[in-house]
């Protein structure tokens, strides 16, 4: 127990121990870093002592001139105020840092840190800023001499430039001579502010030329243009459109709608108020105004072929819309003369003759609209283009029109296609039983089924309506398109049952007589084959047929392929 208790105590004795070395070596480092960042701060306040300010003030002890003098004794002053006041306080605040991290308060050294800091970097910004200011000046005059070398340059270039194009520009050289006359009095300002030391003055001068050579390339560059669309290509197609203008007044064409005149003149205004702008070298949107113009008078000569086409189009339809309407007219009037006829002929319906009586109102008002619409083109009051437009909406009516009457009148040349069709028809159901009615006489079967005379009289009784309702005035042509239906149906299917009492008698009939053969060797057979007589003999030929085909099967497999062949050889 005794050694369990000496080793728990040197353990905790060498944690102690190792907790206290850790401490220590922590403690150091951070010292150590606080201290560094100490001894960086000291290098930059003595760097902001010794900032030569002052070497760069004795260079403006040469120089001459009040305002100088006046931006001299700021710049000390201000100079002072950092020497005499912030870097002494930067100083103060170093050896504050310096105690607290001495005595360990580590927290009171950082926040003192952080402080100084900020002081040194207002103090650097405020020294850094105090010395540009100064460079401007002391420095002014050889970058002074560099910026107006460089506008010189730029002078000369578009002095050249000018020389080329003098002829382009025509009364306006005179003005951009002045200009380039003043951008020269600008160097010439520039040498007597640098021979007086003025250099406050320079930069607000360099500006002014740098302006001045921008706004001359400007001038270089679009001054051409203006006078070559205001003195020339505008007034050129001015005149053109008021030629063409006048020459299509005279040849009828109604244009007020286009304001020609009132545009020239609006034109005119804008291009000599350019040109007078142009004269002070006031540019501000002139090429544009002037494209405007280009634009506007080039649309005019569309307008112009727009017109002409107008006019063709018009004079074209004009003459189709007339002629249709003409022949439209005669129509309906034809009809009208013979809707009596057509009615006692045809139960011709309500609606049909309202589409009749509305489609000859409608003609009457489209003929009105059309006469208006013709005495104003022959007025010429309004332009073709809009005479055109409204023609259009006339033929889309009149189409509209044509349309109706074509309805109304196919309906009417339907009833008389299908009286028509119904008569042929009567014809060809009246042969369809003519001919069921031979072959079954020539047929010789010993009966006639009941079932079939019924059939027969169905089919006459039918044919017989179909007369009856064309001997009707007015006719109902729905009805009689029934009548004939059925007729055809009933017609179709005597003929059907026609065909096949005669077949099924003629094969029940060479069956009977093939089996007779075998009657006297197989009682069955025969018993089969009296059935199949008597029902032969009763008119069930159909019945008959199948039972001895089906007797014989047994006697001779596939029989119905040998009744078709005893068929053929009896035909022939």
């Amino acid at each position: 127990m005794d050694n369990i208790i000496l080793i728990v105590v040197t353990l905790f004795i060498l944690a102690t121990i190792l907790i206290v070395v850790v401490l220590n070596v922590l403690q150091n480092k951070r010292n150590k870093t606080l201290k560094t960042r100490l001894d960086e701060l000291e290098v930059e306040k003595n760097l902001l002592e010794t900032a030569p300010v002052m070497n760069e003030l004795s260079k403006l002890e040469s120089f001459s001139s009040n305002k100088l003098e006046v931006m001299y004794e700021d710049w000390k002053d201000r100079f002072e105020e950092i020497k005499e006041n912030q870097i002494p306080k930067i100083t103060e605040l170093l050896l504050d840092a310096d105690y607290s991290l001495t005595k360990m308060d580590y927290k009171s050294a950082l926040y003192k840190i952080v402080k100084l800091e900020m002081e040194i970097y207002k103090v650097r910004t405020n020294t850094e800023f105090l010395m540009n200011e100064i460079k401007d000046i002391t420095n002014g005059e050889e970058r002074n001499r560099s910026v107006i070398t460089k506008l010189k340059s730029e002078y000369r270039n578009l002095y050249q430039k000018f020389l080329k194009i003098q002829n382009e520009c025509e009364e306006f050289n005179q003005n951009i001579a002045l200009q380039f006359e003043n951008i020269t009095k600008r160097f010439e300002e520039f040498e007597i502010i640098m021979d007086h030391n003025e250099y406050t003055e320079v930069k607000n001068l360099t500006k002014a030329i740098e302006d001045m050579l921008k706004h001359m390339t400007v001038v270089l560059e679009e001054v051409p243009t203006i006078v070559l669309l205001a003195k020339h290509m505008l007034p050129k197609k001015i005149k053109e459109v008021e030629k063409v203008y006048q020459y299509m007044i005279k040849n009828g064409f109604s244009l007020d709608y286009l304001n020609v005149d009132y545009n020239i003149e609006e034109a005119n205004k804008k291009i000599n108020d350019i040109l007078d702008r142009t004269k002070v070298l006031n540019l501000e949107d002139s090429i544009l105004e002037l494209k405007v113009l280009m634009d506007y008078f080039d649309s005019v000569y569309t307008d112009f072929e727009k017109e002409k086409r107008a006019r063709d189009s018009y004079e074209e339809m004009n003459k189709t819309i007339k002629t249709k309407m003409k022949k439209l007219g005669d129509l309906i009037n034809d009809i009208f003369s013979q809707i009596g006829d057509l009615t006692r002929l045809y139960n011709l319906s309500e609606q049909d003759l309202d589409i009749l009586t509305s489609v000859q109102k409608e003609l009457n008002t489209l003929n009105s609209d059309y006469k208006l619409l013709s005495e104003q083109g022959k007025e010429k009051t309004f332009a073709y283009s809009k005479l055109l437009k409204e023609l259009e909406g006339l033929s889309k009516r009149l189409s509209e029109l044509e349309e109706n009457l074509d309805l109304s009148l196919s309906t009417i040349g339907n009833m008389r296609d299908d009286e028509q069709r119904a008569r042929q028809q009567l014809d060809e159901i009246t042969s369809i039983l003519r001919d069921s009615q031979v072959k079954i006489r020539k047929a010789n079967l010993p009966i006639i089924p009941k079932s079939y005379y019924v059939e027969f009289r169905e089919t006459s009784s039918a044919i017989y309506e179909i007369s009856k309702e064309l001997k009707k005035k007015p006719i109902t042509i729905s009805t009689l398109n029934i009548r004939v239906d059925t007729a055809r149906d009933l017609a179709l299917k005597l003929l059907t049952r026609t065909n096949e009492l005669i077949k099924n008698a003629k094969f029940a009939e060479i069956s009977i007589v093939y089996g007779d053969r075998y009657r006297f060797f197989n009682s069955d057979l025969d018993r089969y084959l009296t059935a199949a007589e008597s029902l032969f003999f009763k008119g069930d030929f159909g019945k008959s047929l199948e039972i001895s085909v089906h007797a014989l099967n047994k006697i001779e497999p596939n029989f119905l392929n040998k009744l078709k062949e005893l068929e053929k050889e009896k035909l022939s």
